[in-house]
């Protein structure tokens, strides 16, 4: 017993070691700085301080994010919902607000229009695979925040507010729409003027899509 004090000791408290990464970050060595997030809150994890690890986590979620390092970021939000099912925190308005702080911070970026020259098709192709990665990462992040919901006093599909986020930022981001799959987490969610506006946008550009295709306009 005398030697676990010891080892929880040991450890500095999170905001010192919250600094220290997020000067890393700073100076822009976003993979060492992954690396010590990891490496730091694995120990705080063994040494059973969960809430230090999940501060710790939450900040590195939140600034790898803020500087577009949307790889980085997302790893460590689904780090962060894995440490608060590890620590068995429950799921309670602070917990859910932790969550959807770190999801703010994923990026909402606009796809170029009017893009004609072989230059900006490659910007097209890019910002395609940009928006792929991003809807993938923020999808595992939530998915595994709506699973630890569920187990750990949500409702039994989980945190309807988790569900909106997650619909919303499929239904804004993704660059292949699949309005079903919006509409499933929008089902299971507790916003349902948000969900009839989604459903009434996207059946406006399909009338668009399809009258542009039976009466093109002409130049």
């Amino acid at each position: 017993m005398a030697r676990e004090r010891i080892r929880r000791g040991a450890l500095p408290p999170s905001q010192e070691t919250i600094e220290k990464i997020e000067k890393t970050v700073s100076d822009g060595n976003y993979y060492g700085a992954q690396q010590m997030y990891k490496s730091m809150t694995a120990r705080y994890v063994s040494a059973e301080r969960f809430e230090e690890a999940l501060d710790i986590l939450q900040s590195g979620a939140c600034i790898q994010l803020k500087h577009r390092q949307v790889t980085c970021g997302a790893e460590l939000a689904v780090l962060f919902v894995d440490t608060l099912v590890k620590g068995k925190v429950p799921c309670n308005e602070d917990n859910i607000d932790r969550v959807r702080k770190i999801y703010l911070e994923f990026p909402q970026i606009t796809m170029p229009l009017h893009l004609e020259e072989e230059d900006d098709m490659q910007k097209l192709t890019e910002a395609l695979g940009a928006a792929k990665t991003r809807v993938d990462g923020c999808s595992s992040f939530l998915k595994a925040a709506i699973r630890w919901s569920a187990e750990f006093g949500g409702p039994r599909n989980g945190s309807p507010e988790l569900h909106n986020l997650l619909a919303d930022y499929i239904y804004s981001e993704s660059p292949e729409l699949d309005m079903a799959r919006v509409s499933a987490y929008y089902v299971r969610g507790n916003d349902p003027k948000k969900f009839a506006s989604a459903l009434v946008n996207f059946m406006g550009k399909v009338n668009f899509i399809c009258y542009s295709c039976f009466f093109p306009v002409v130049q």
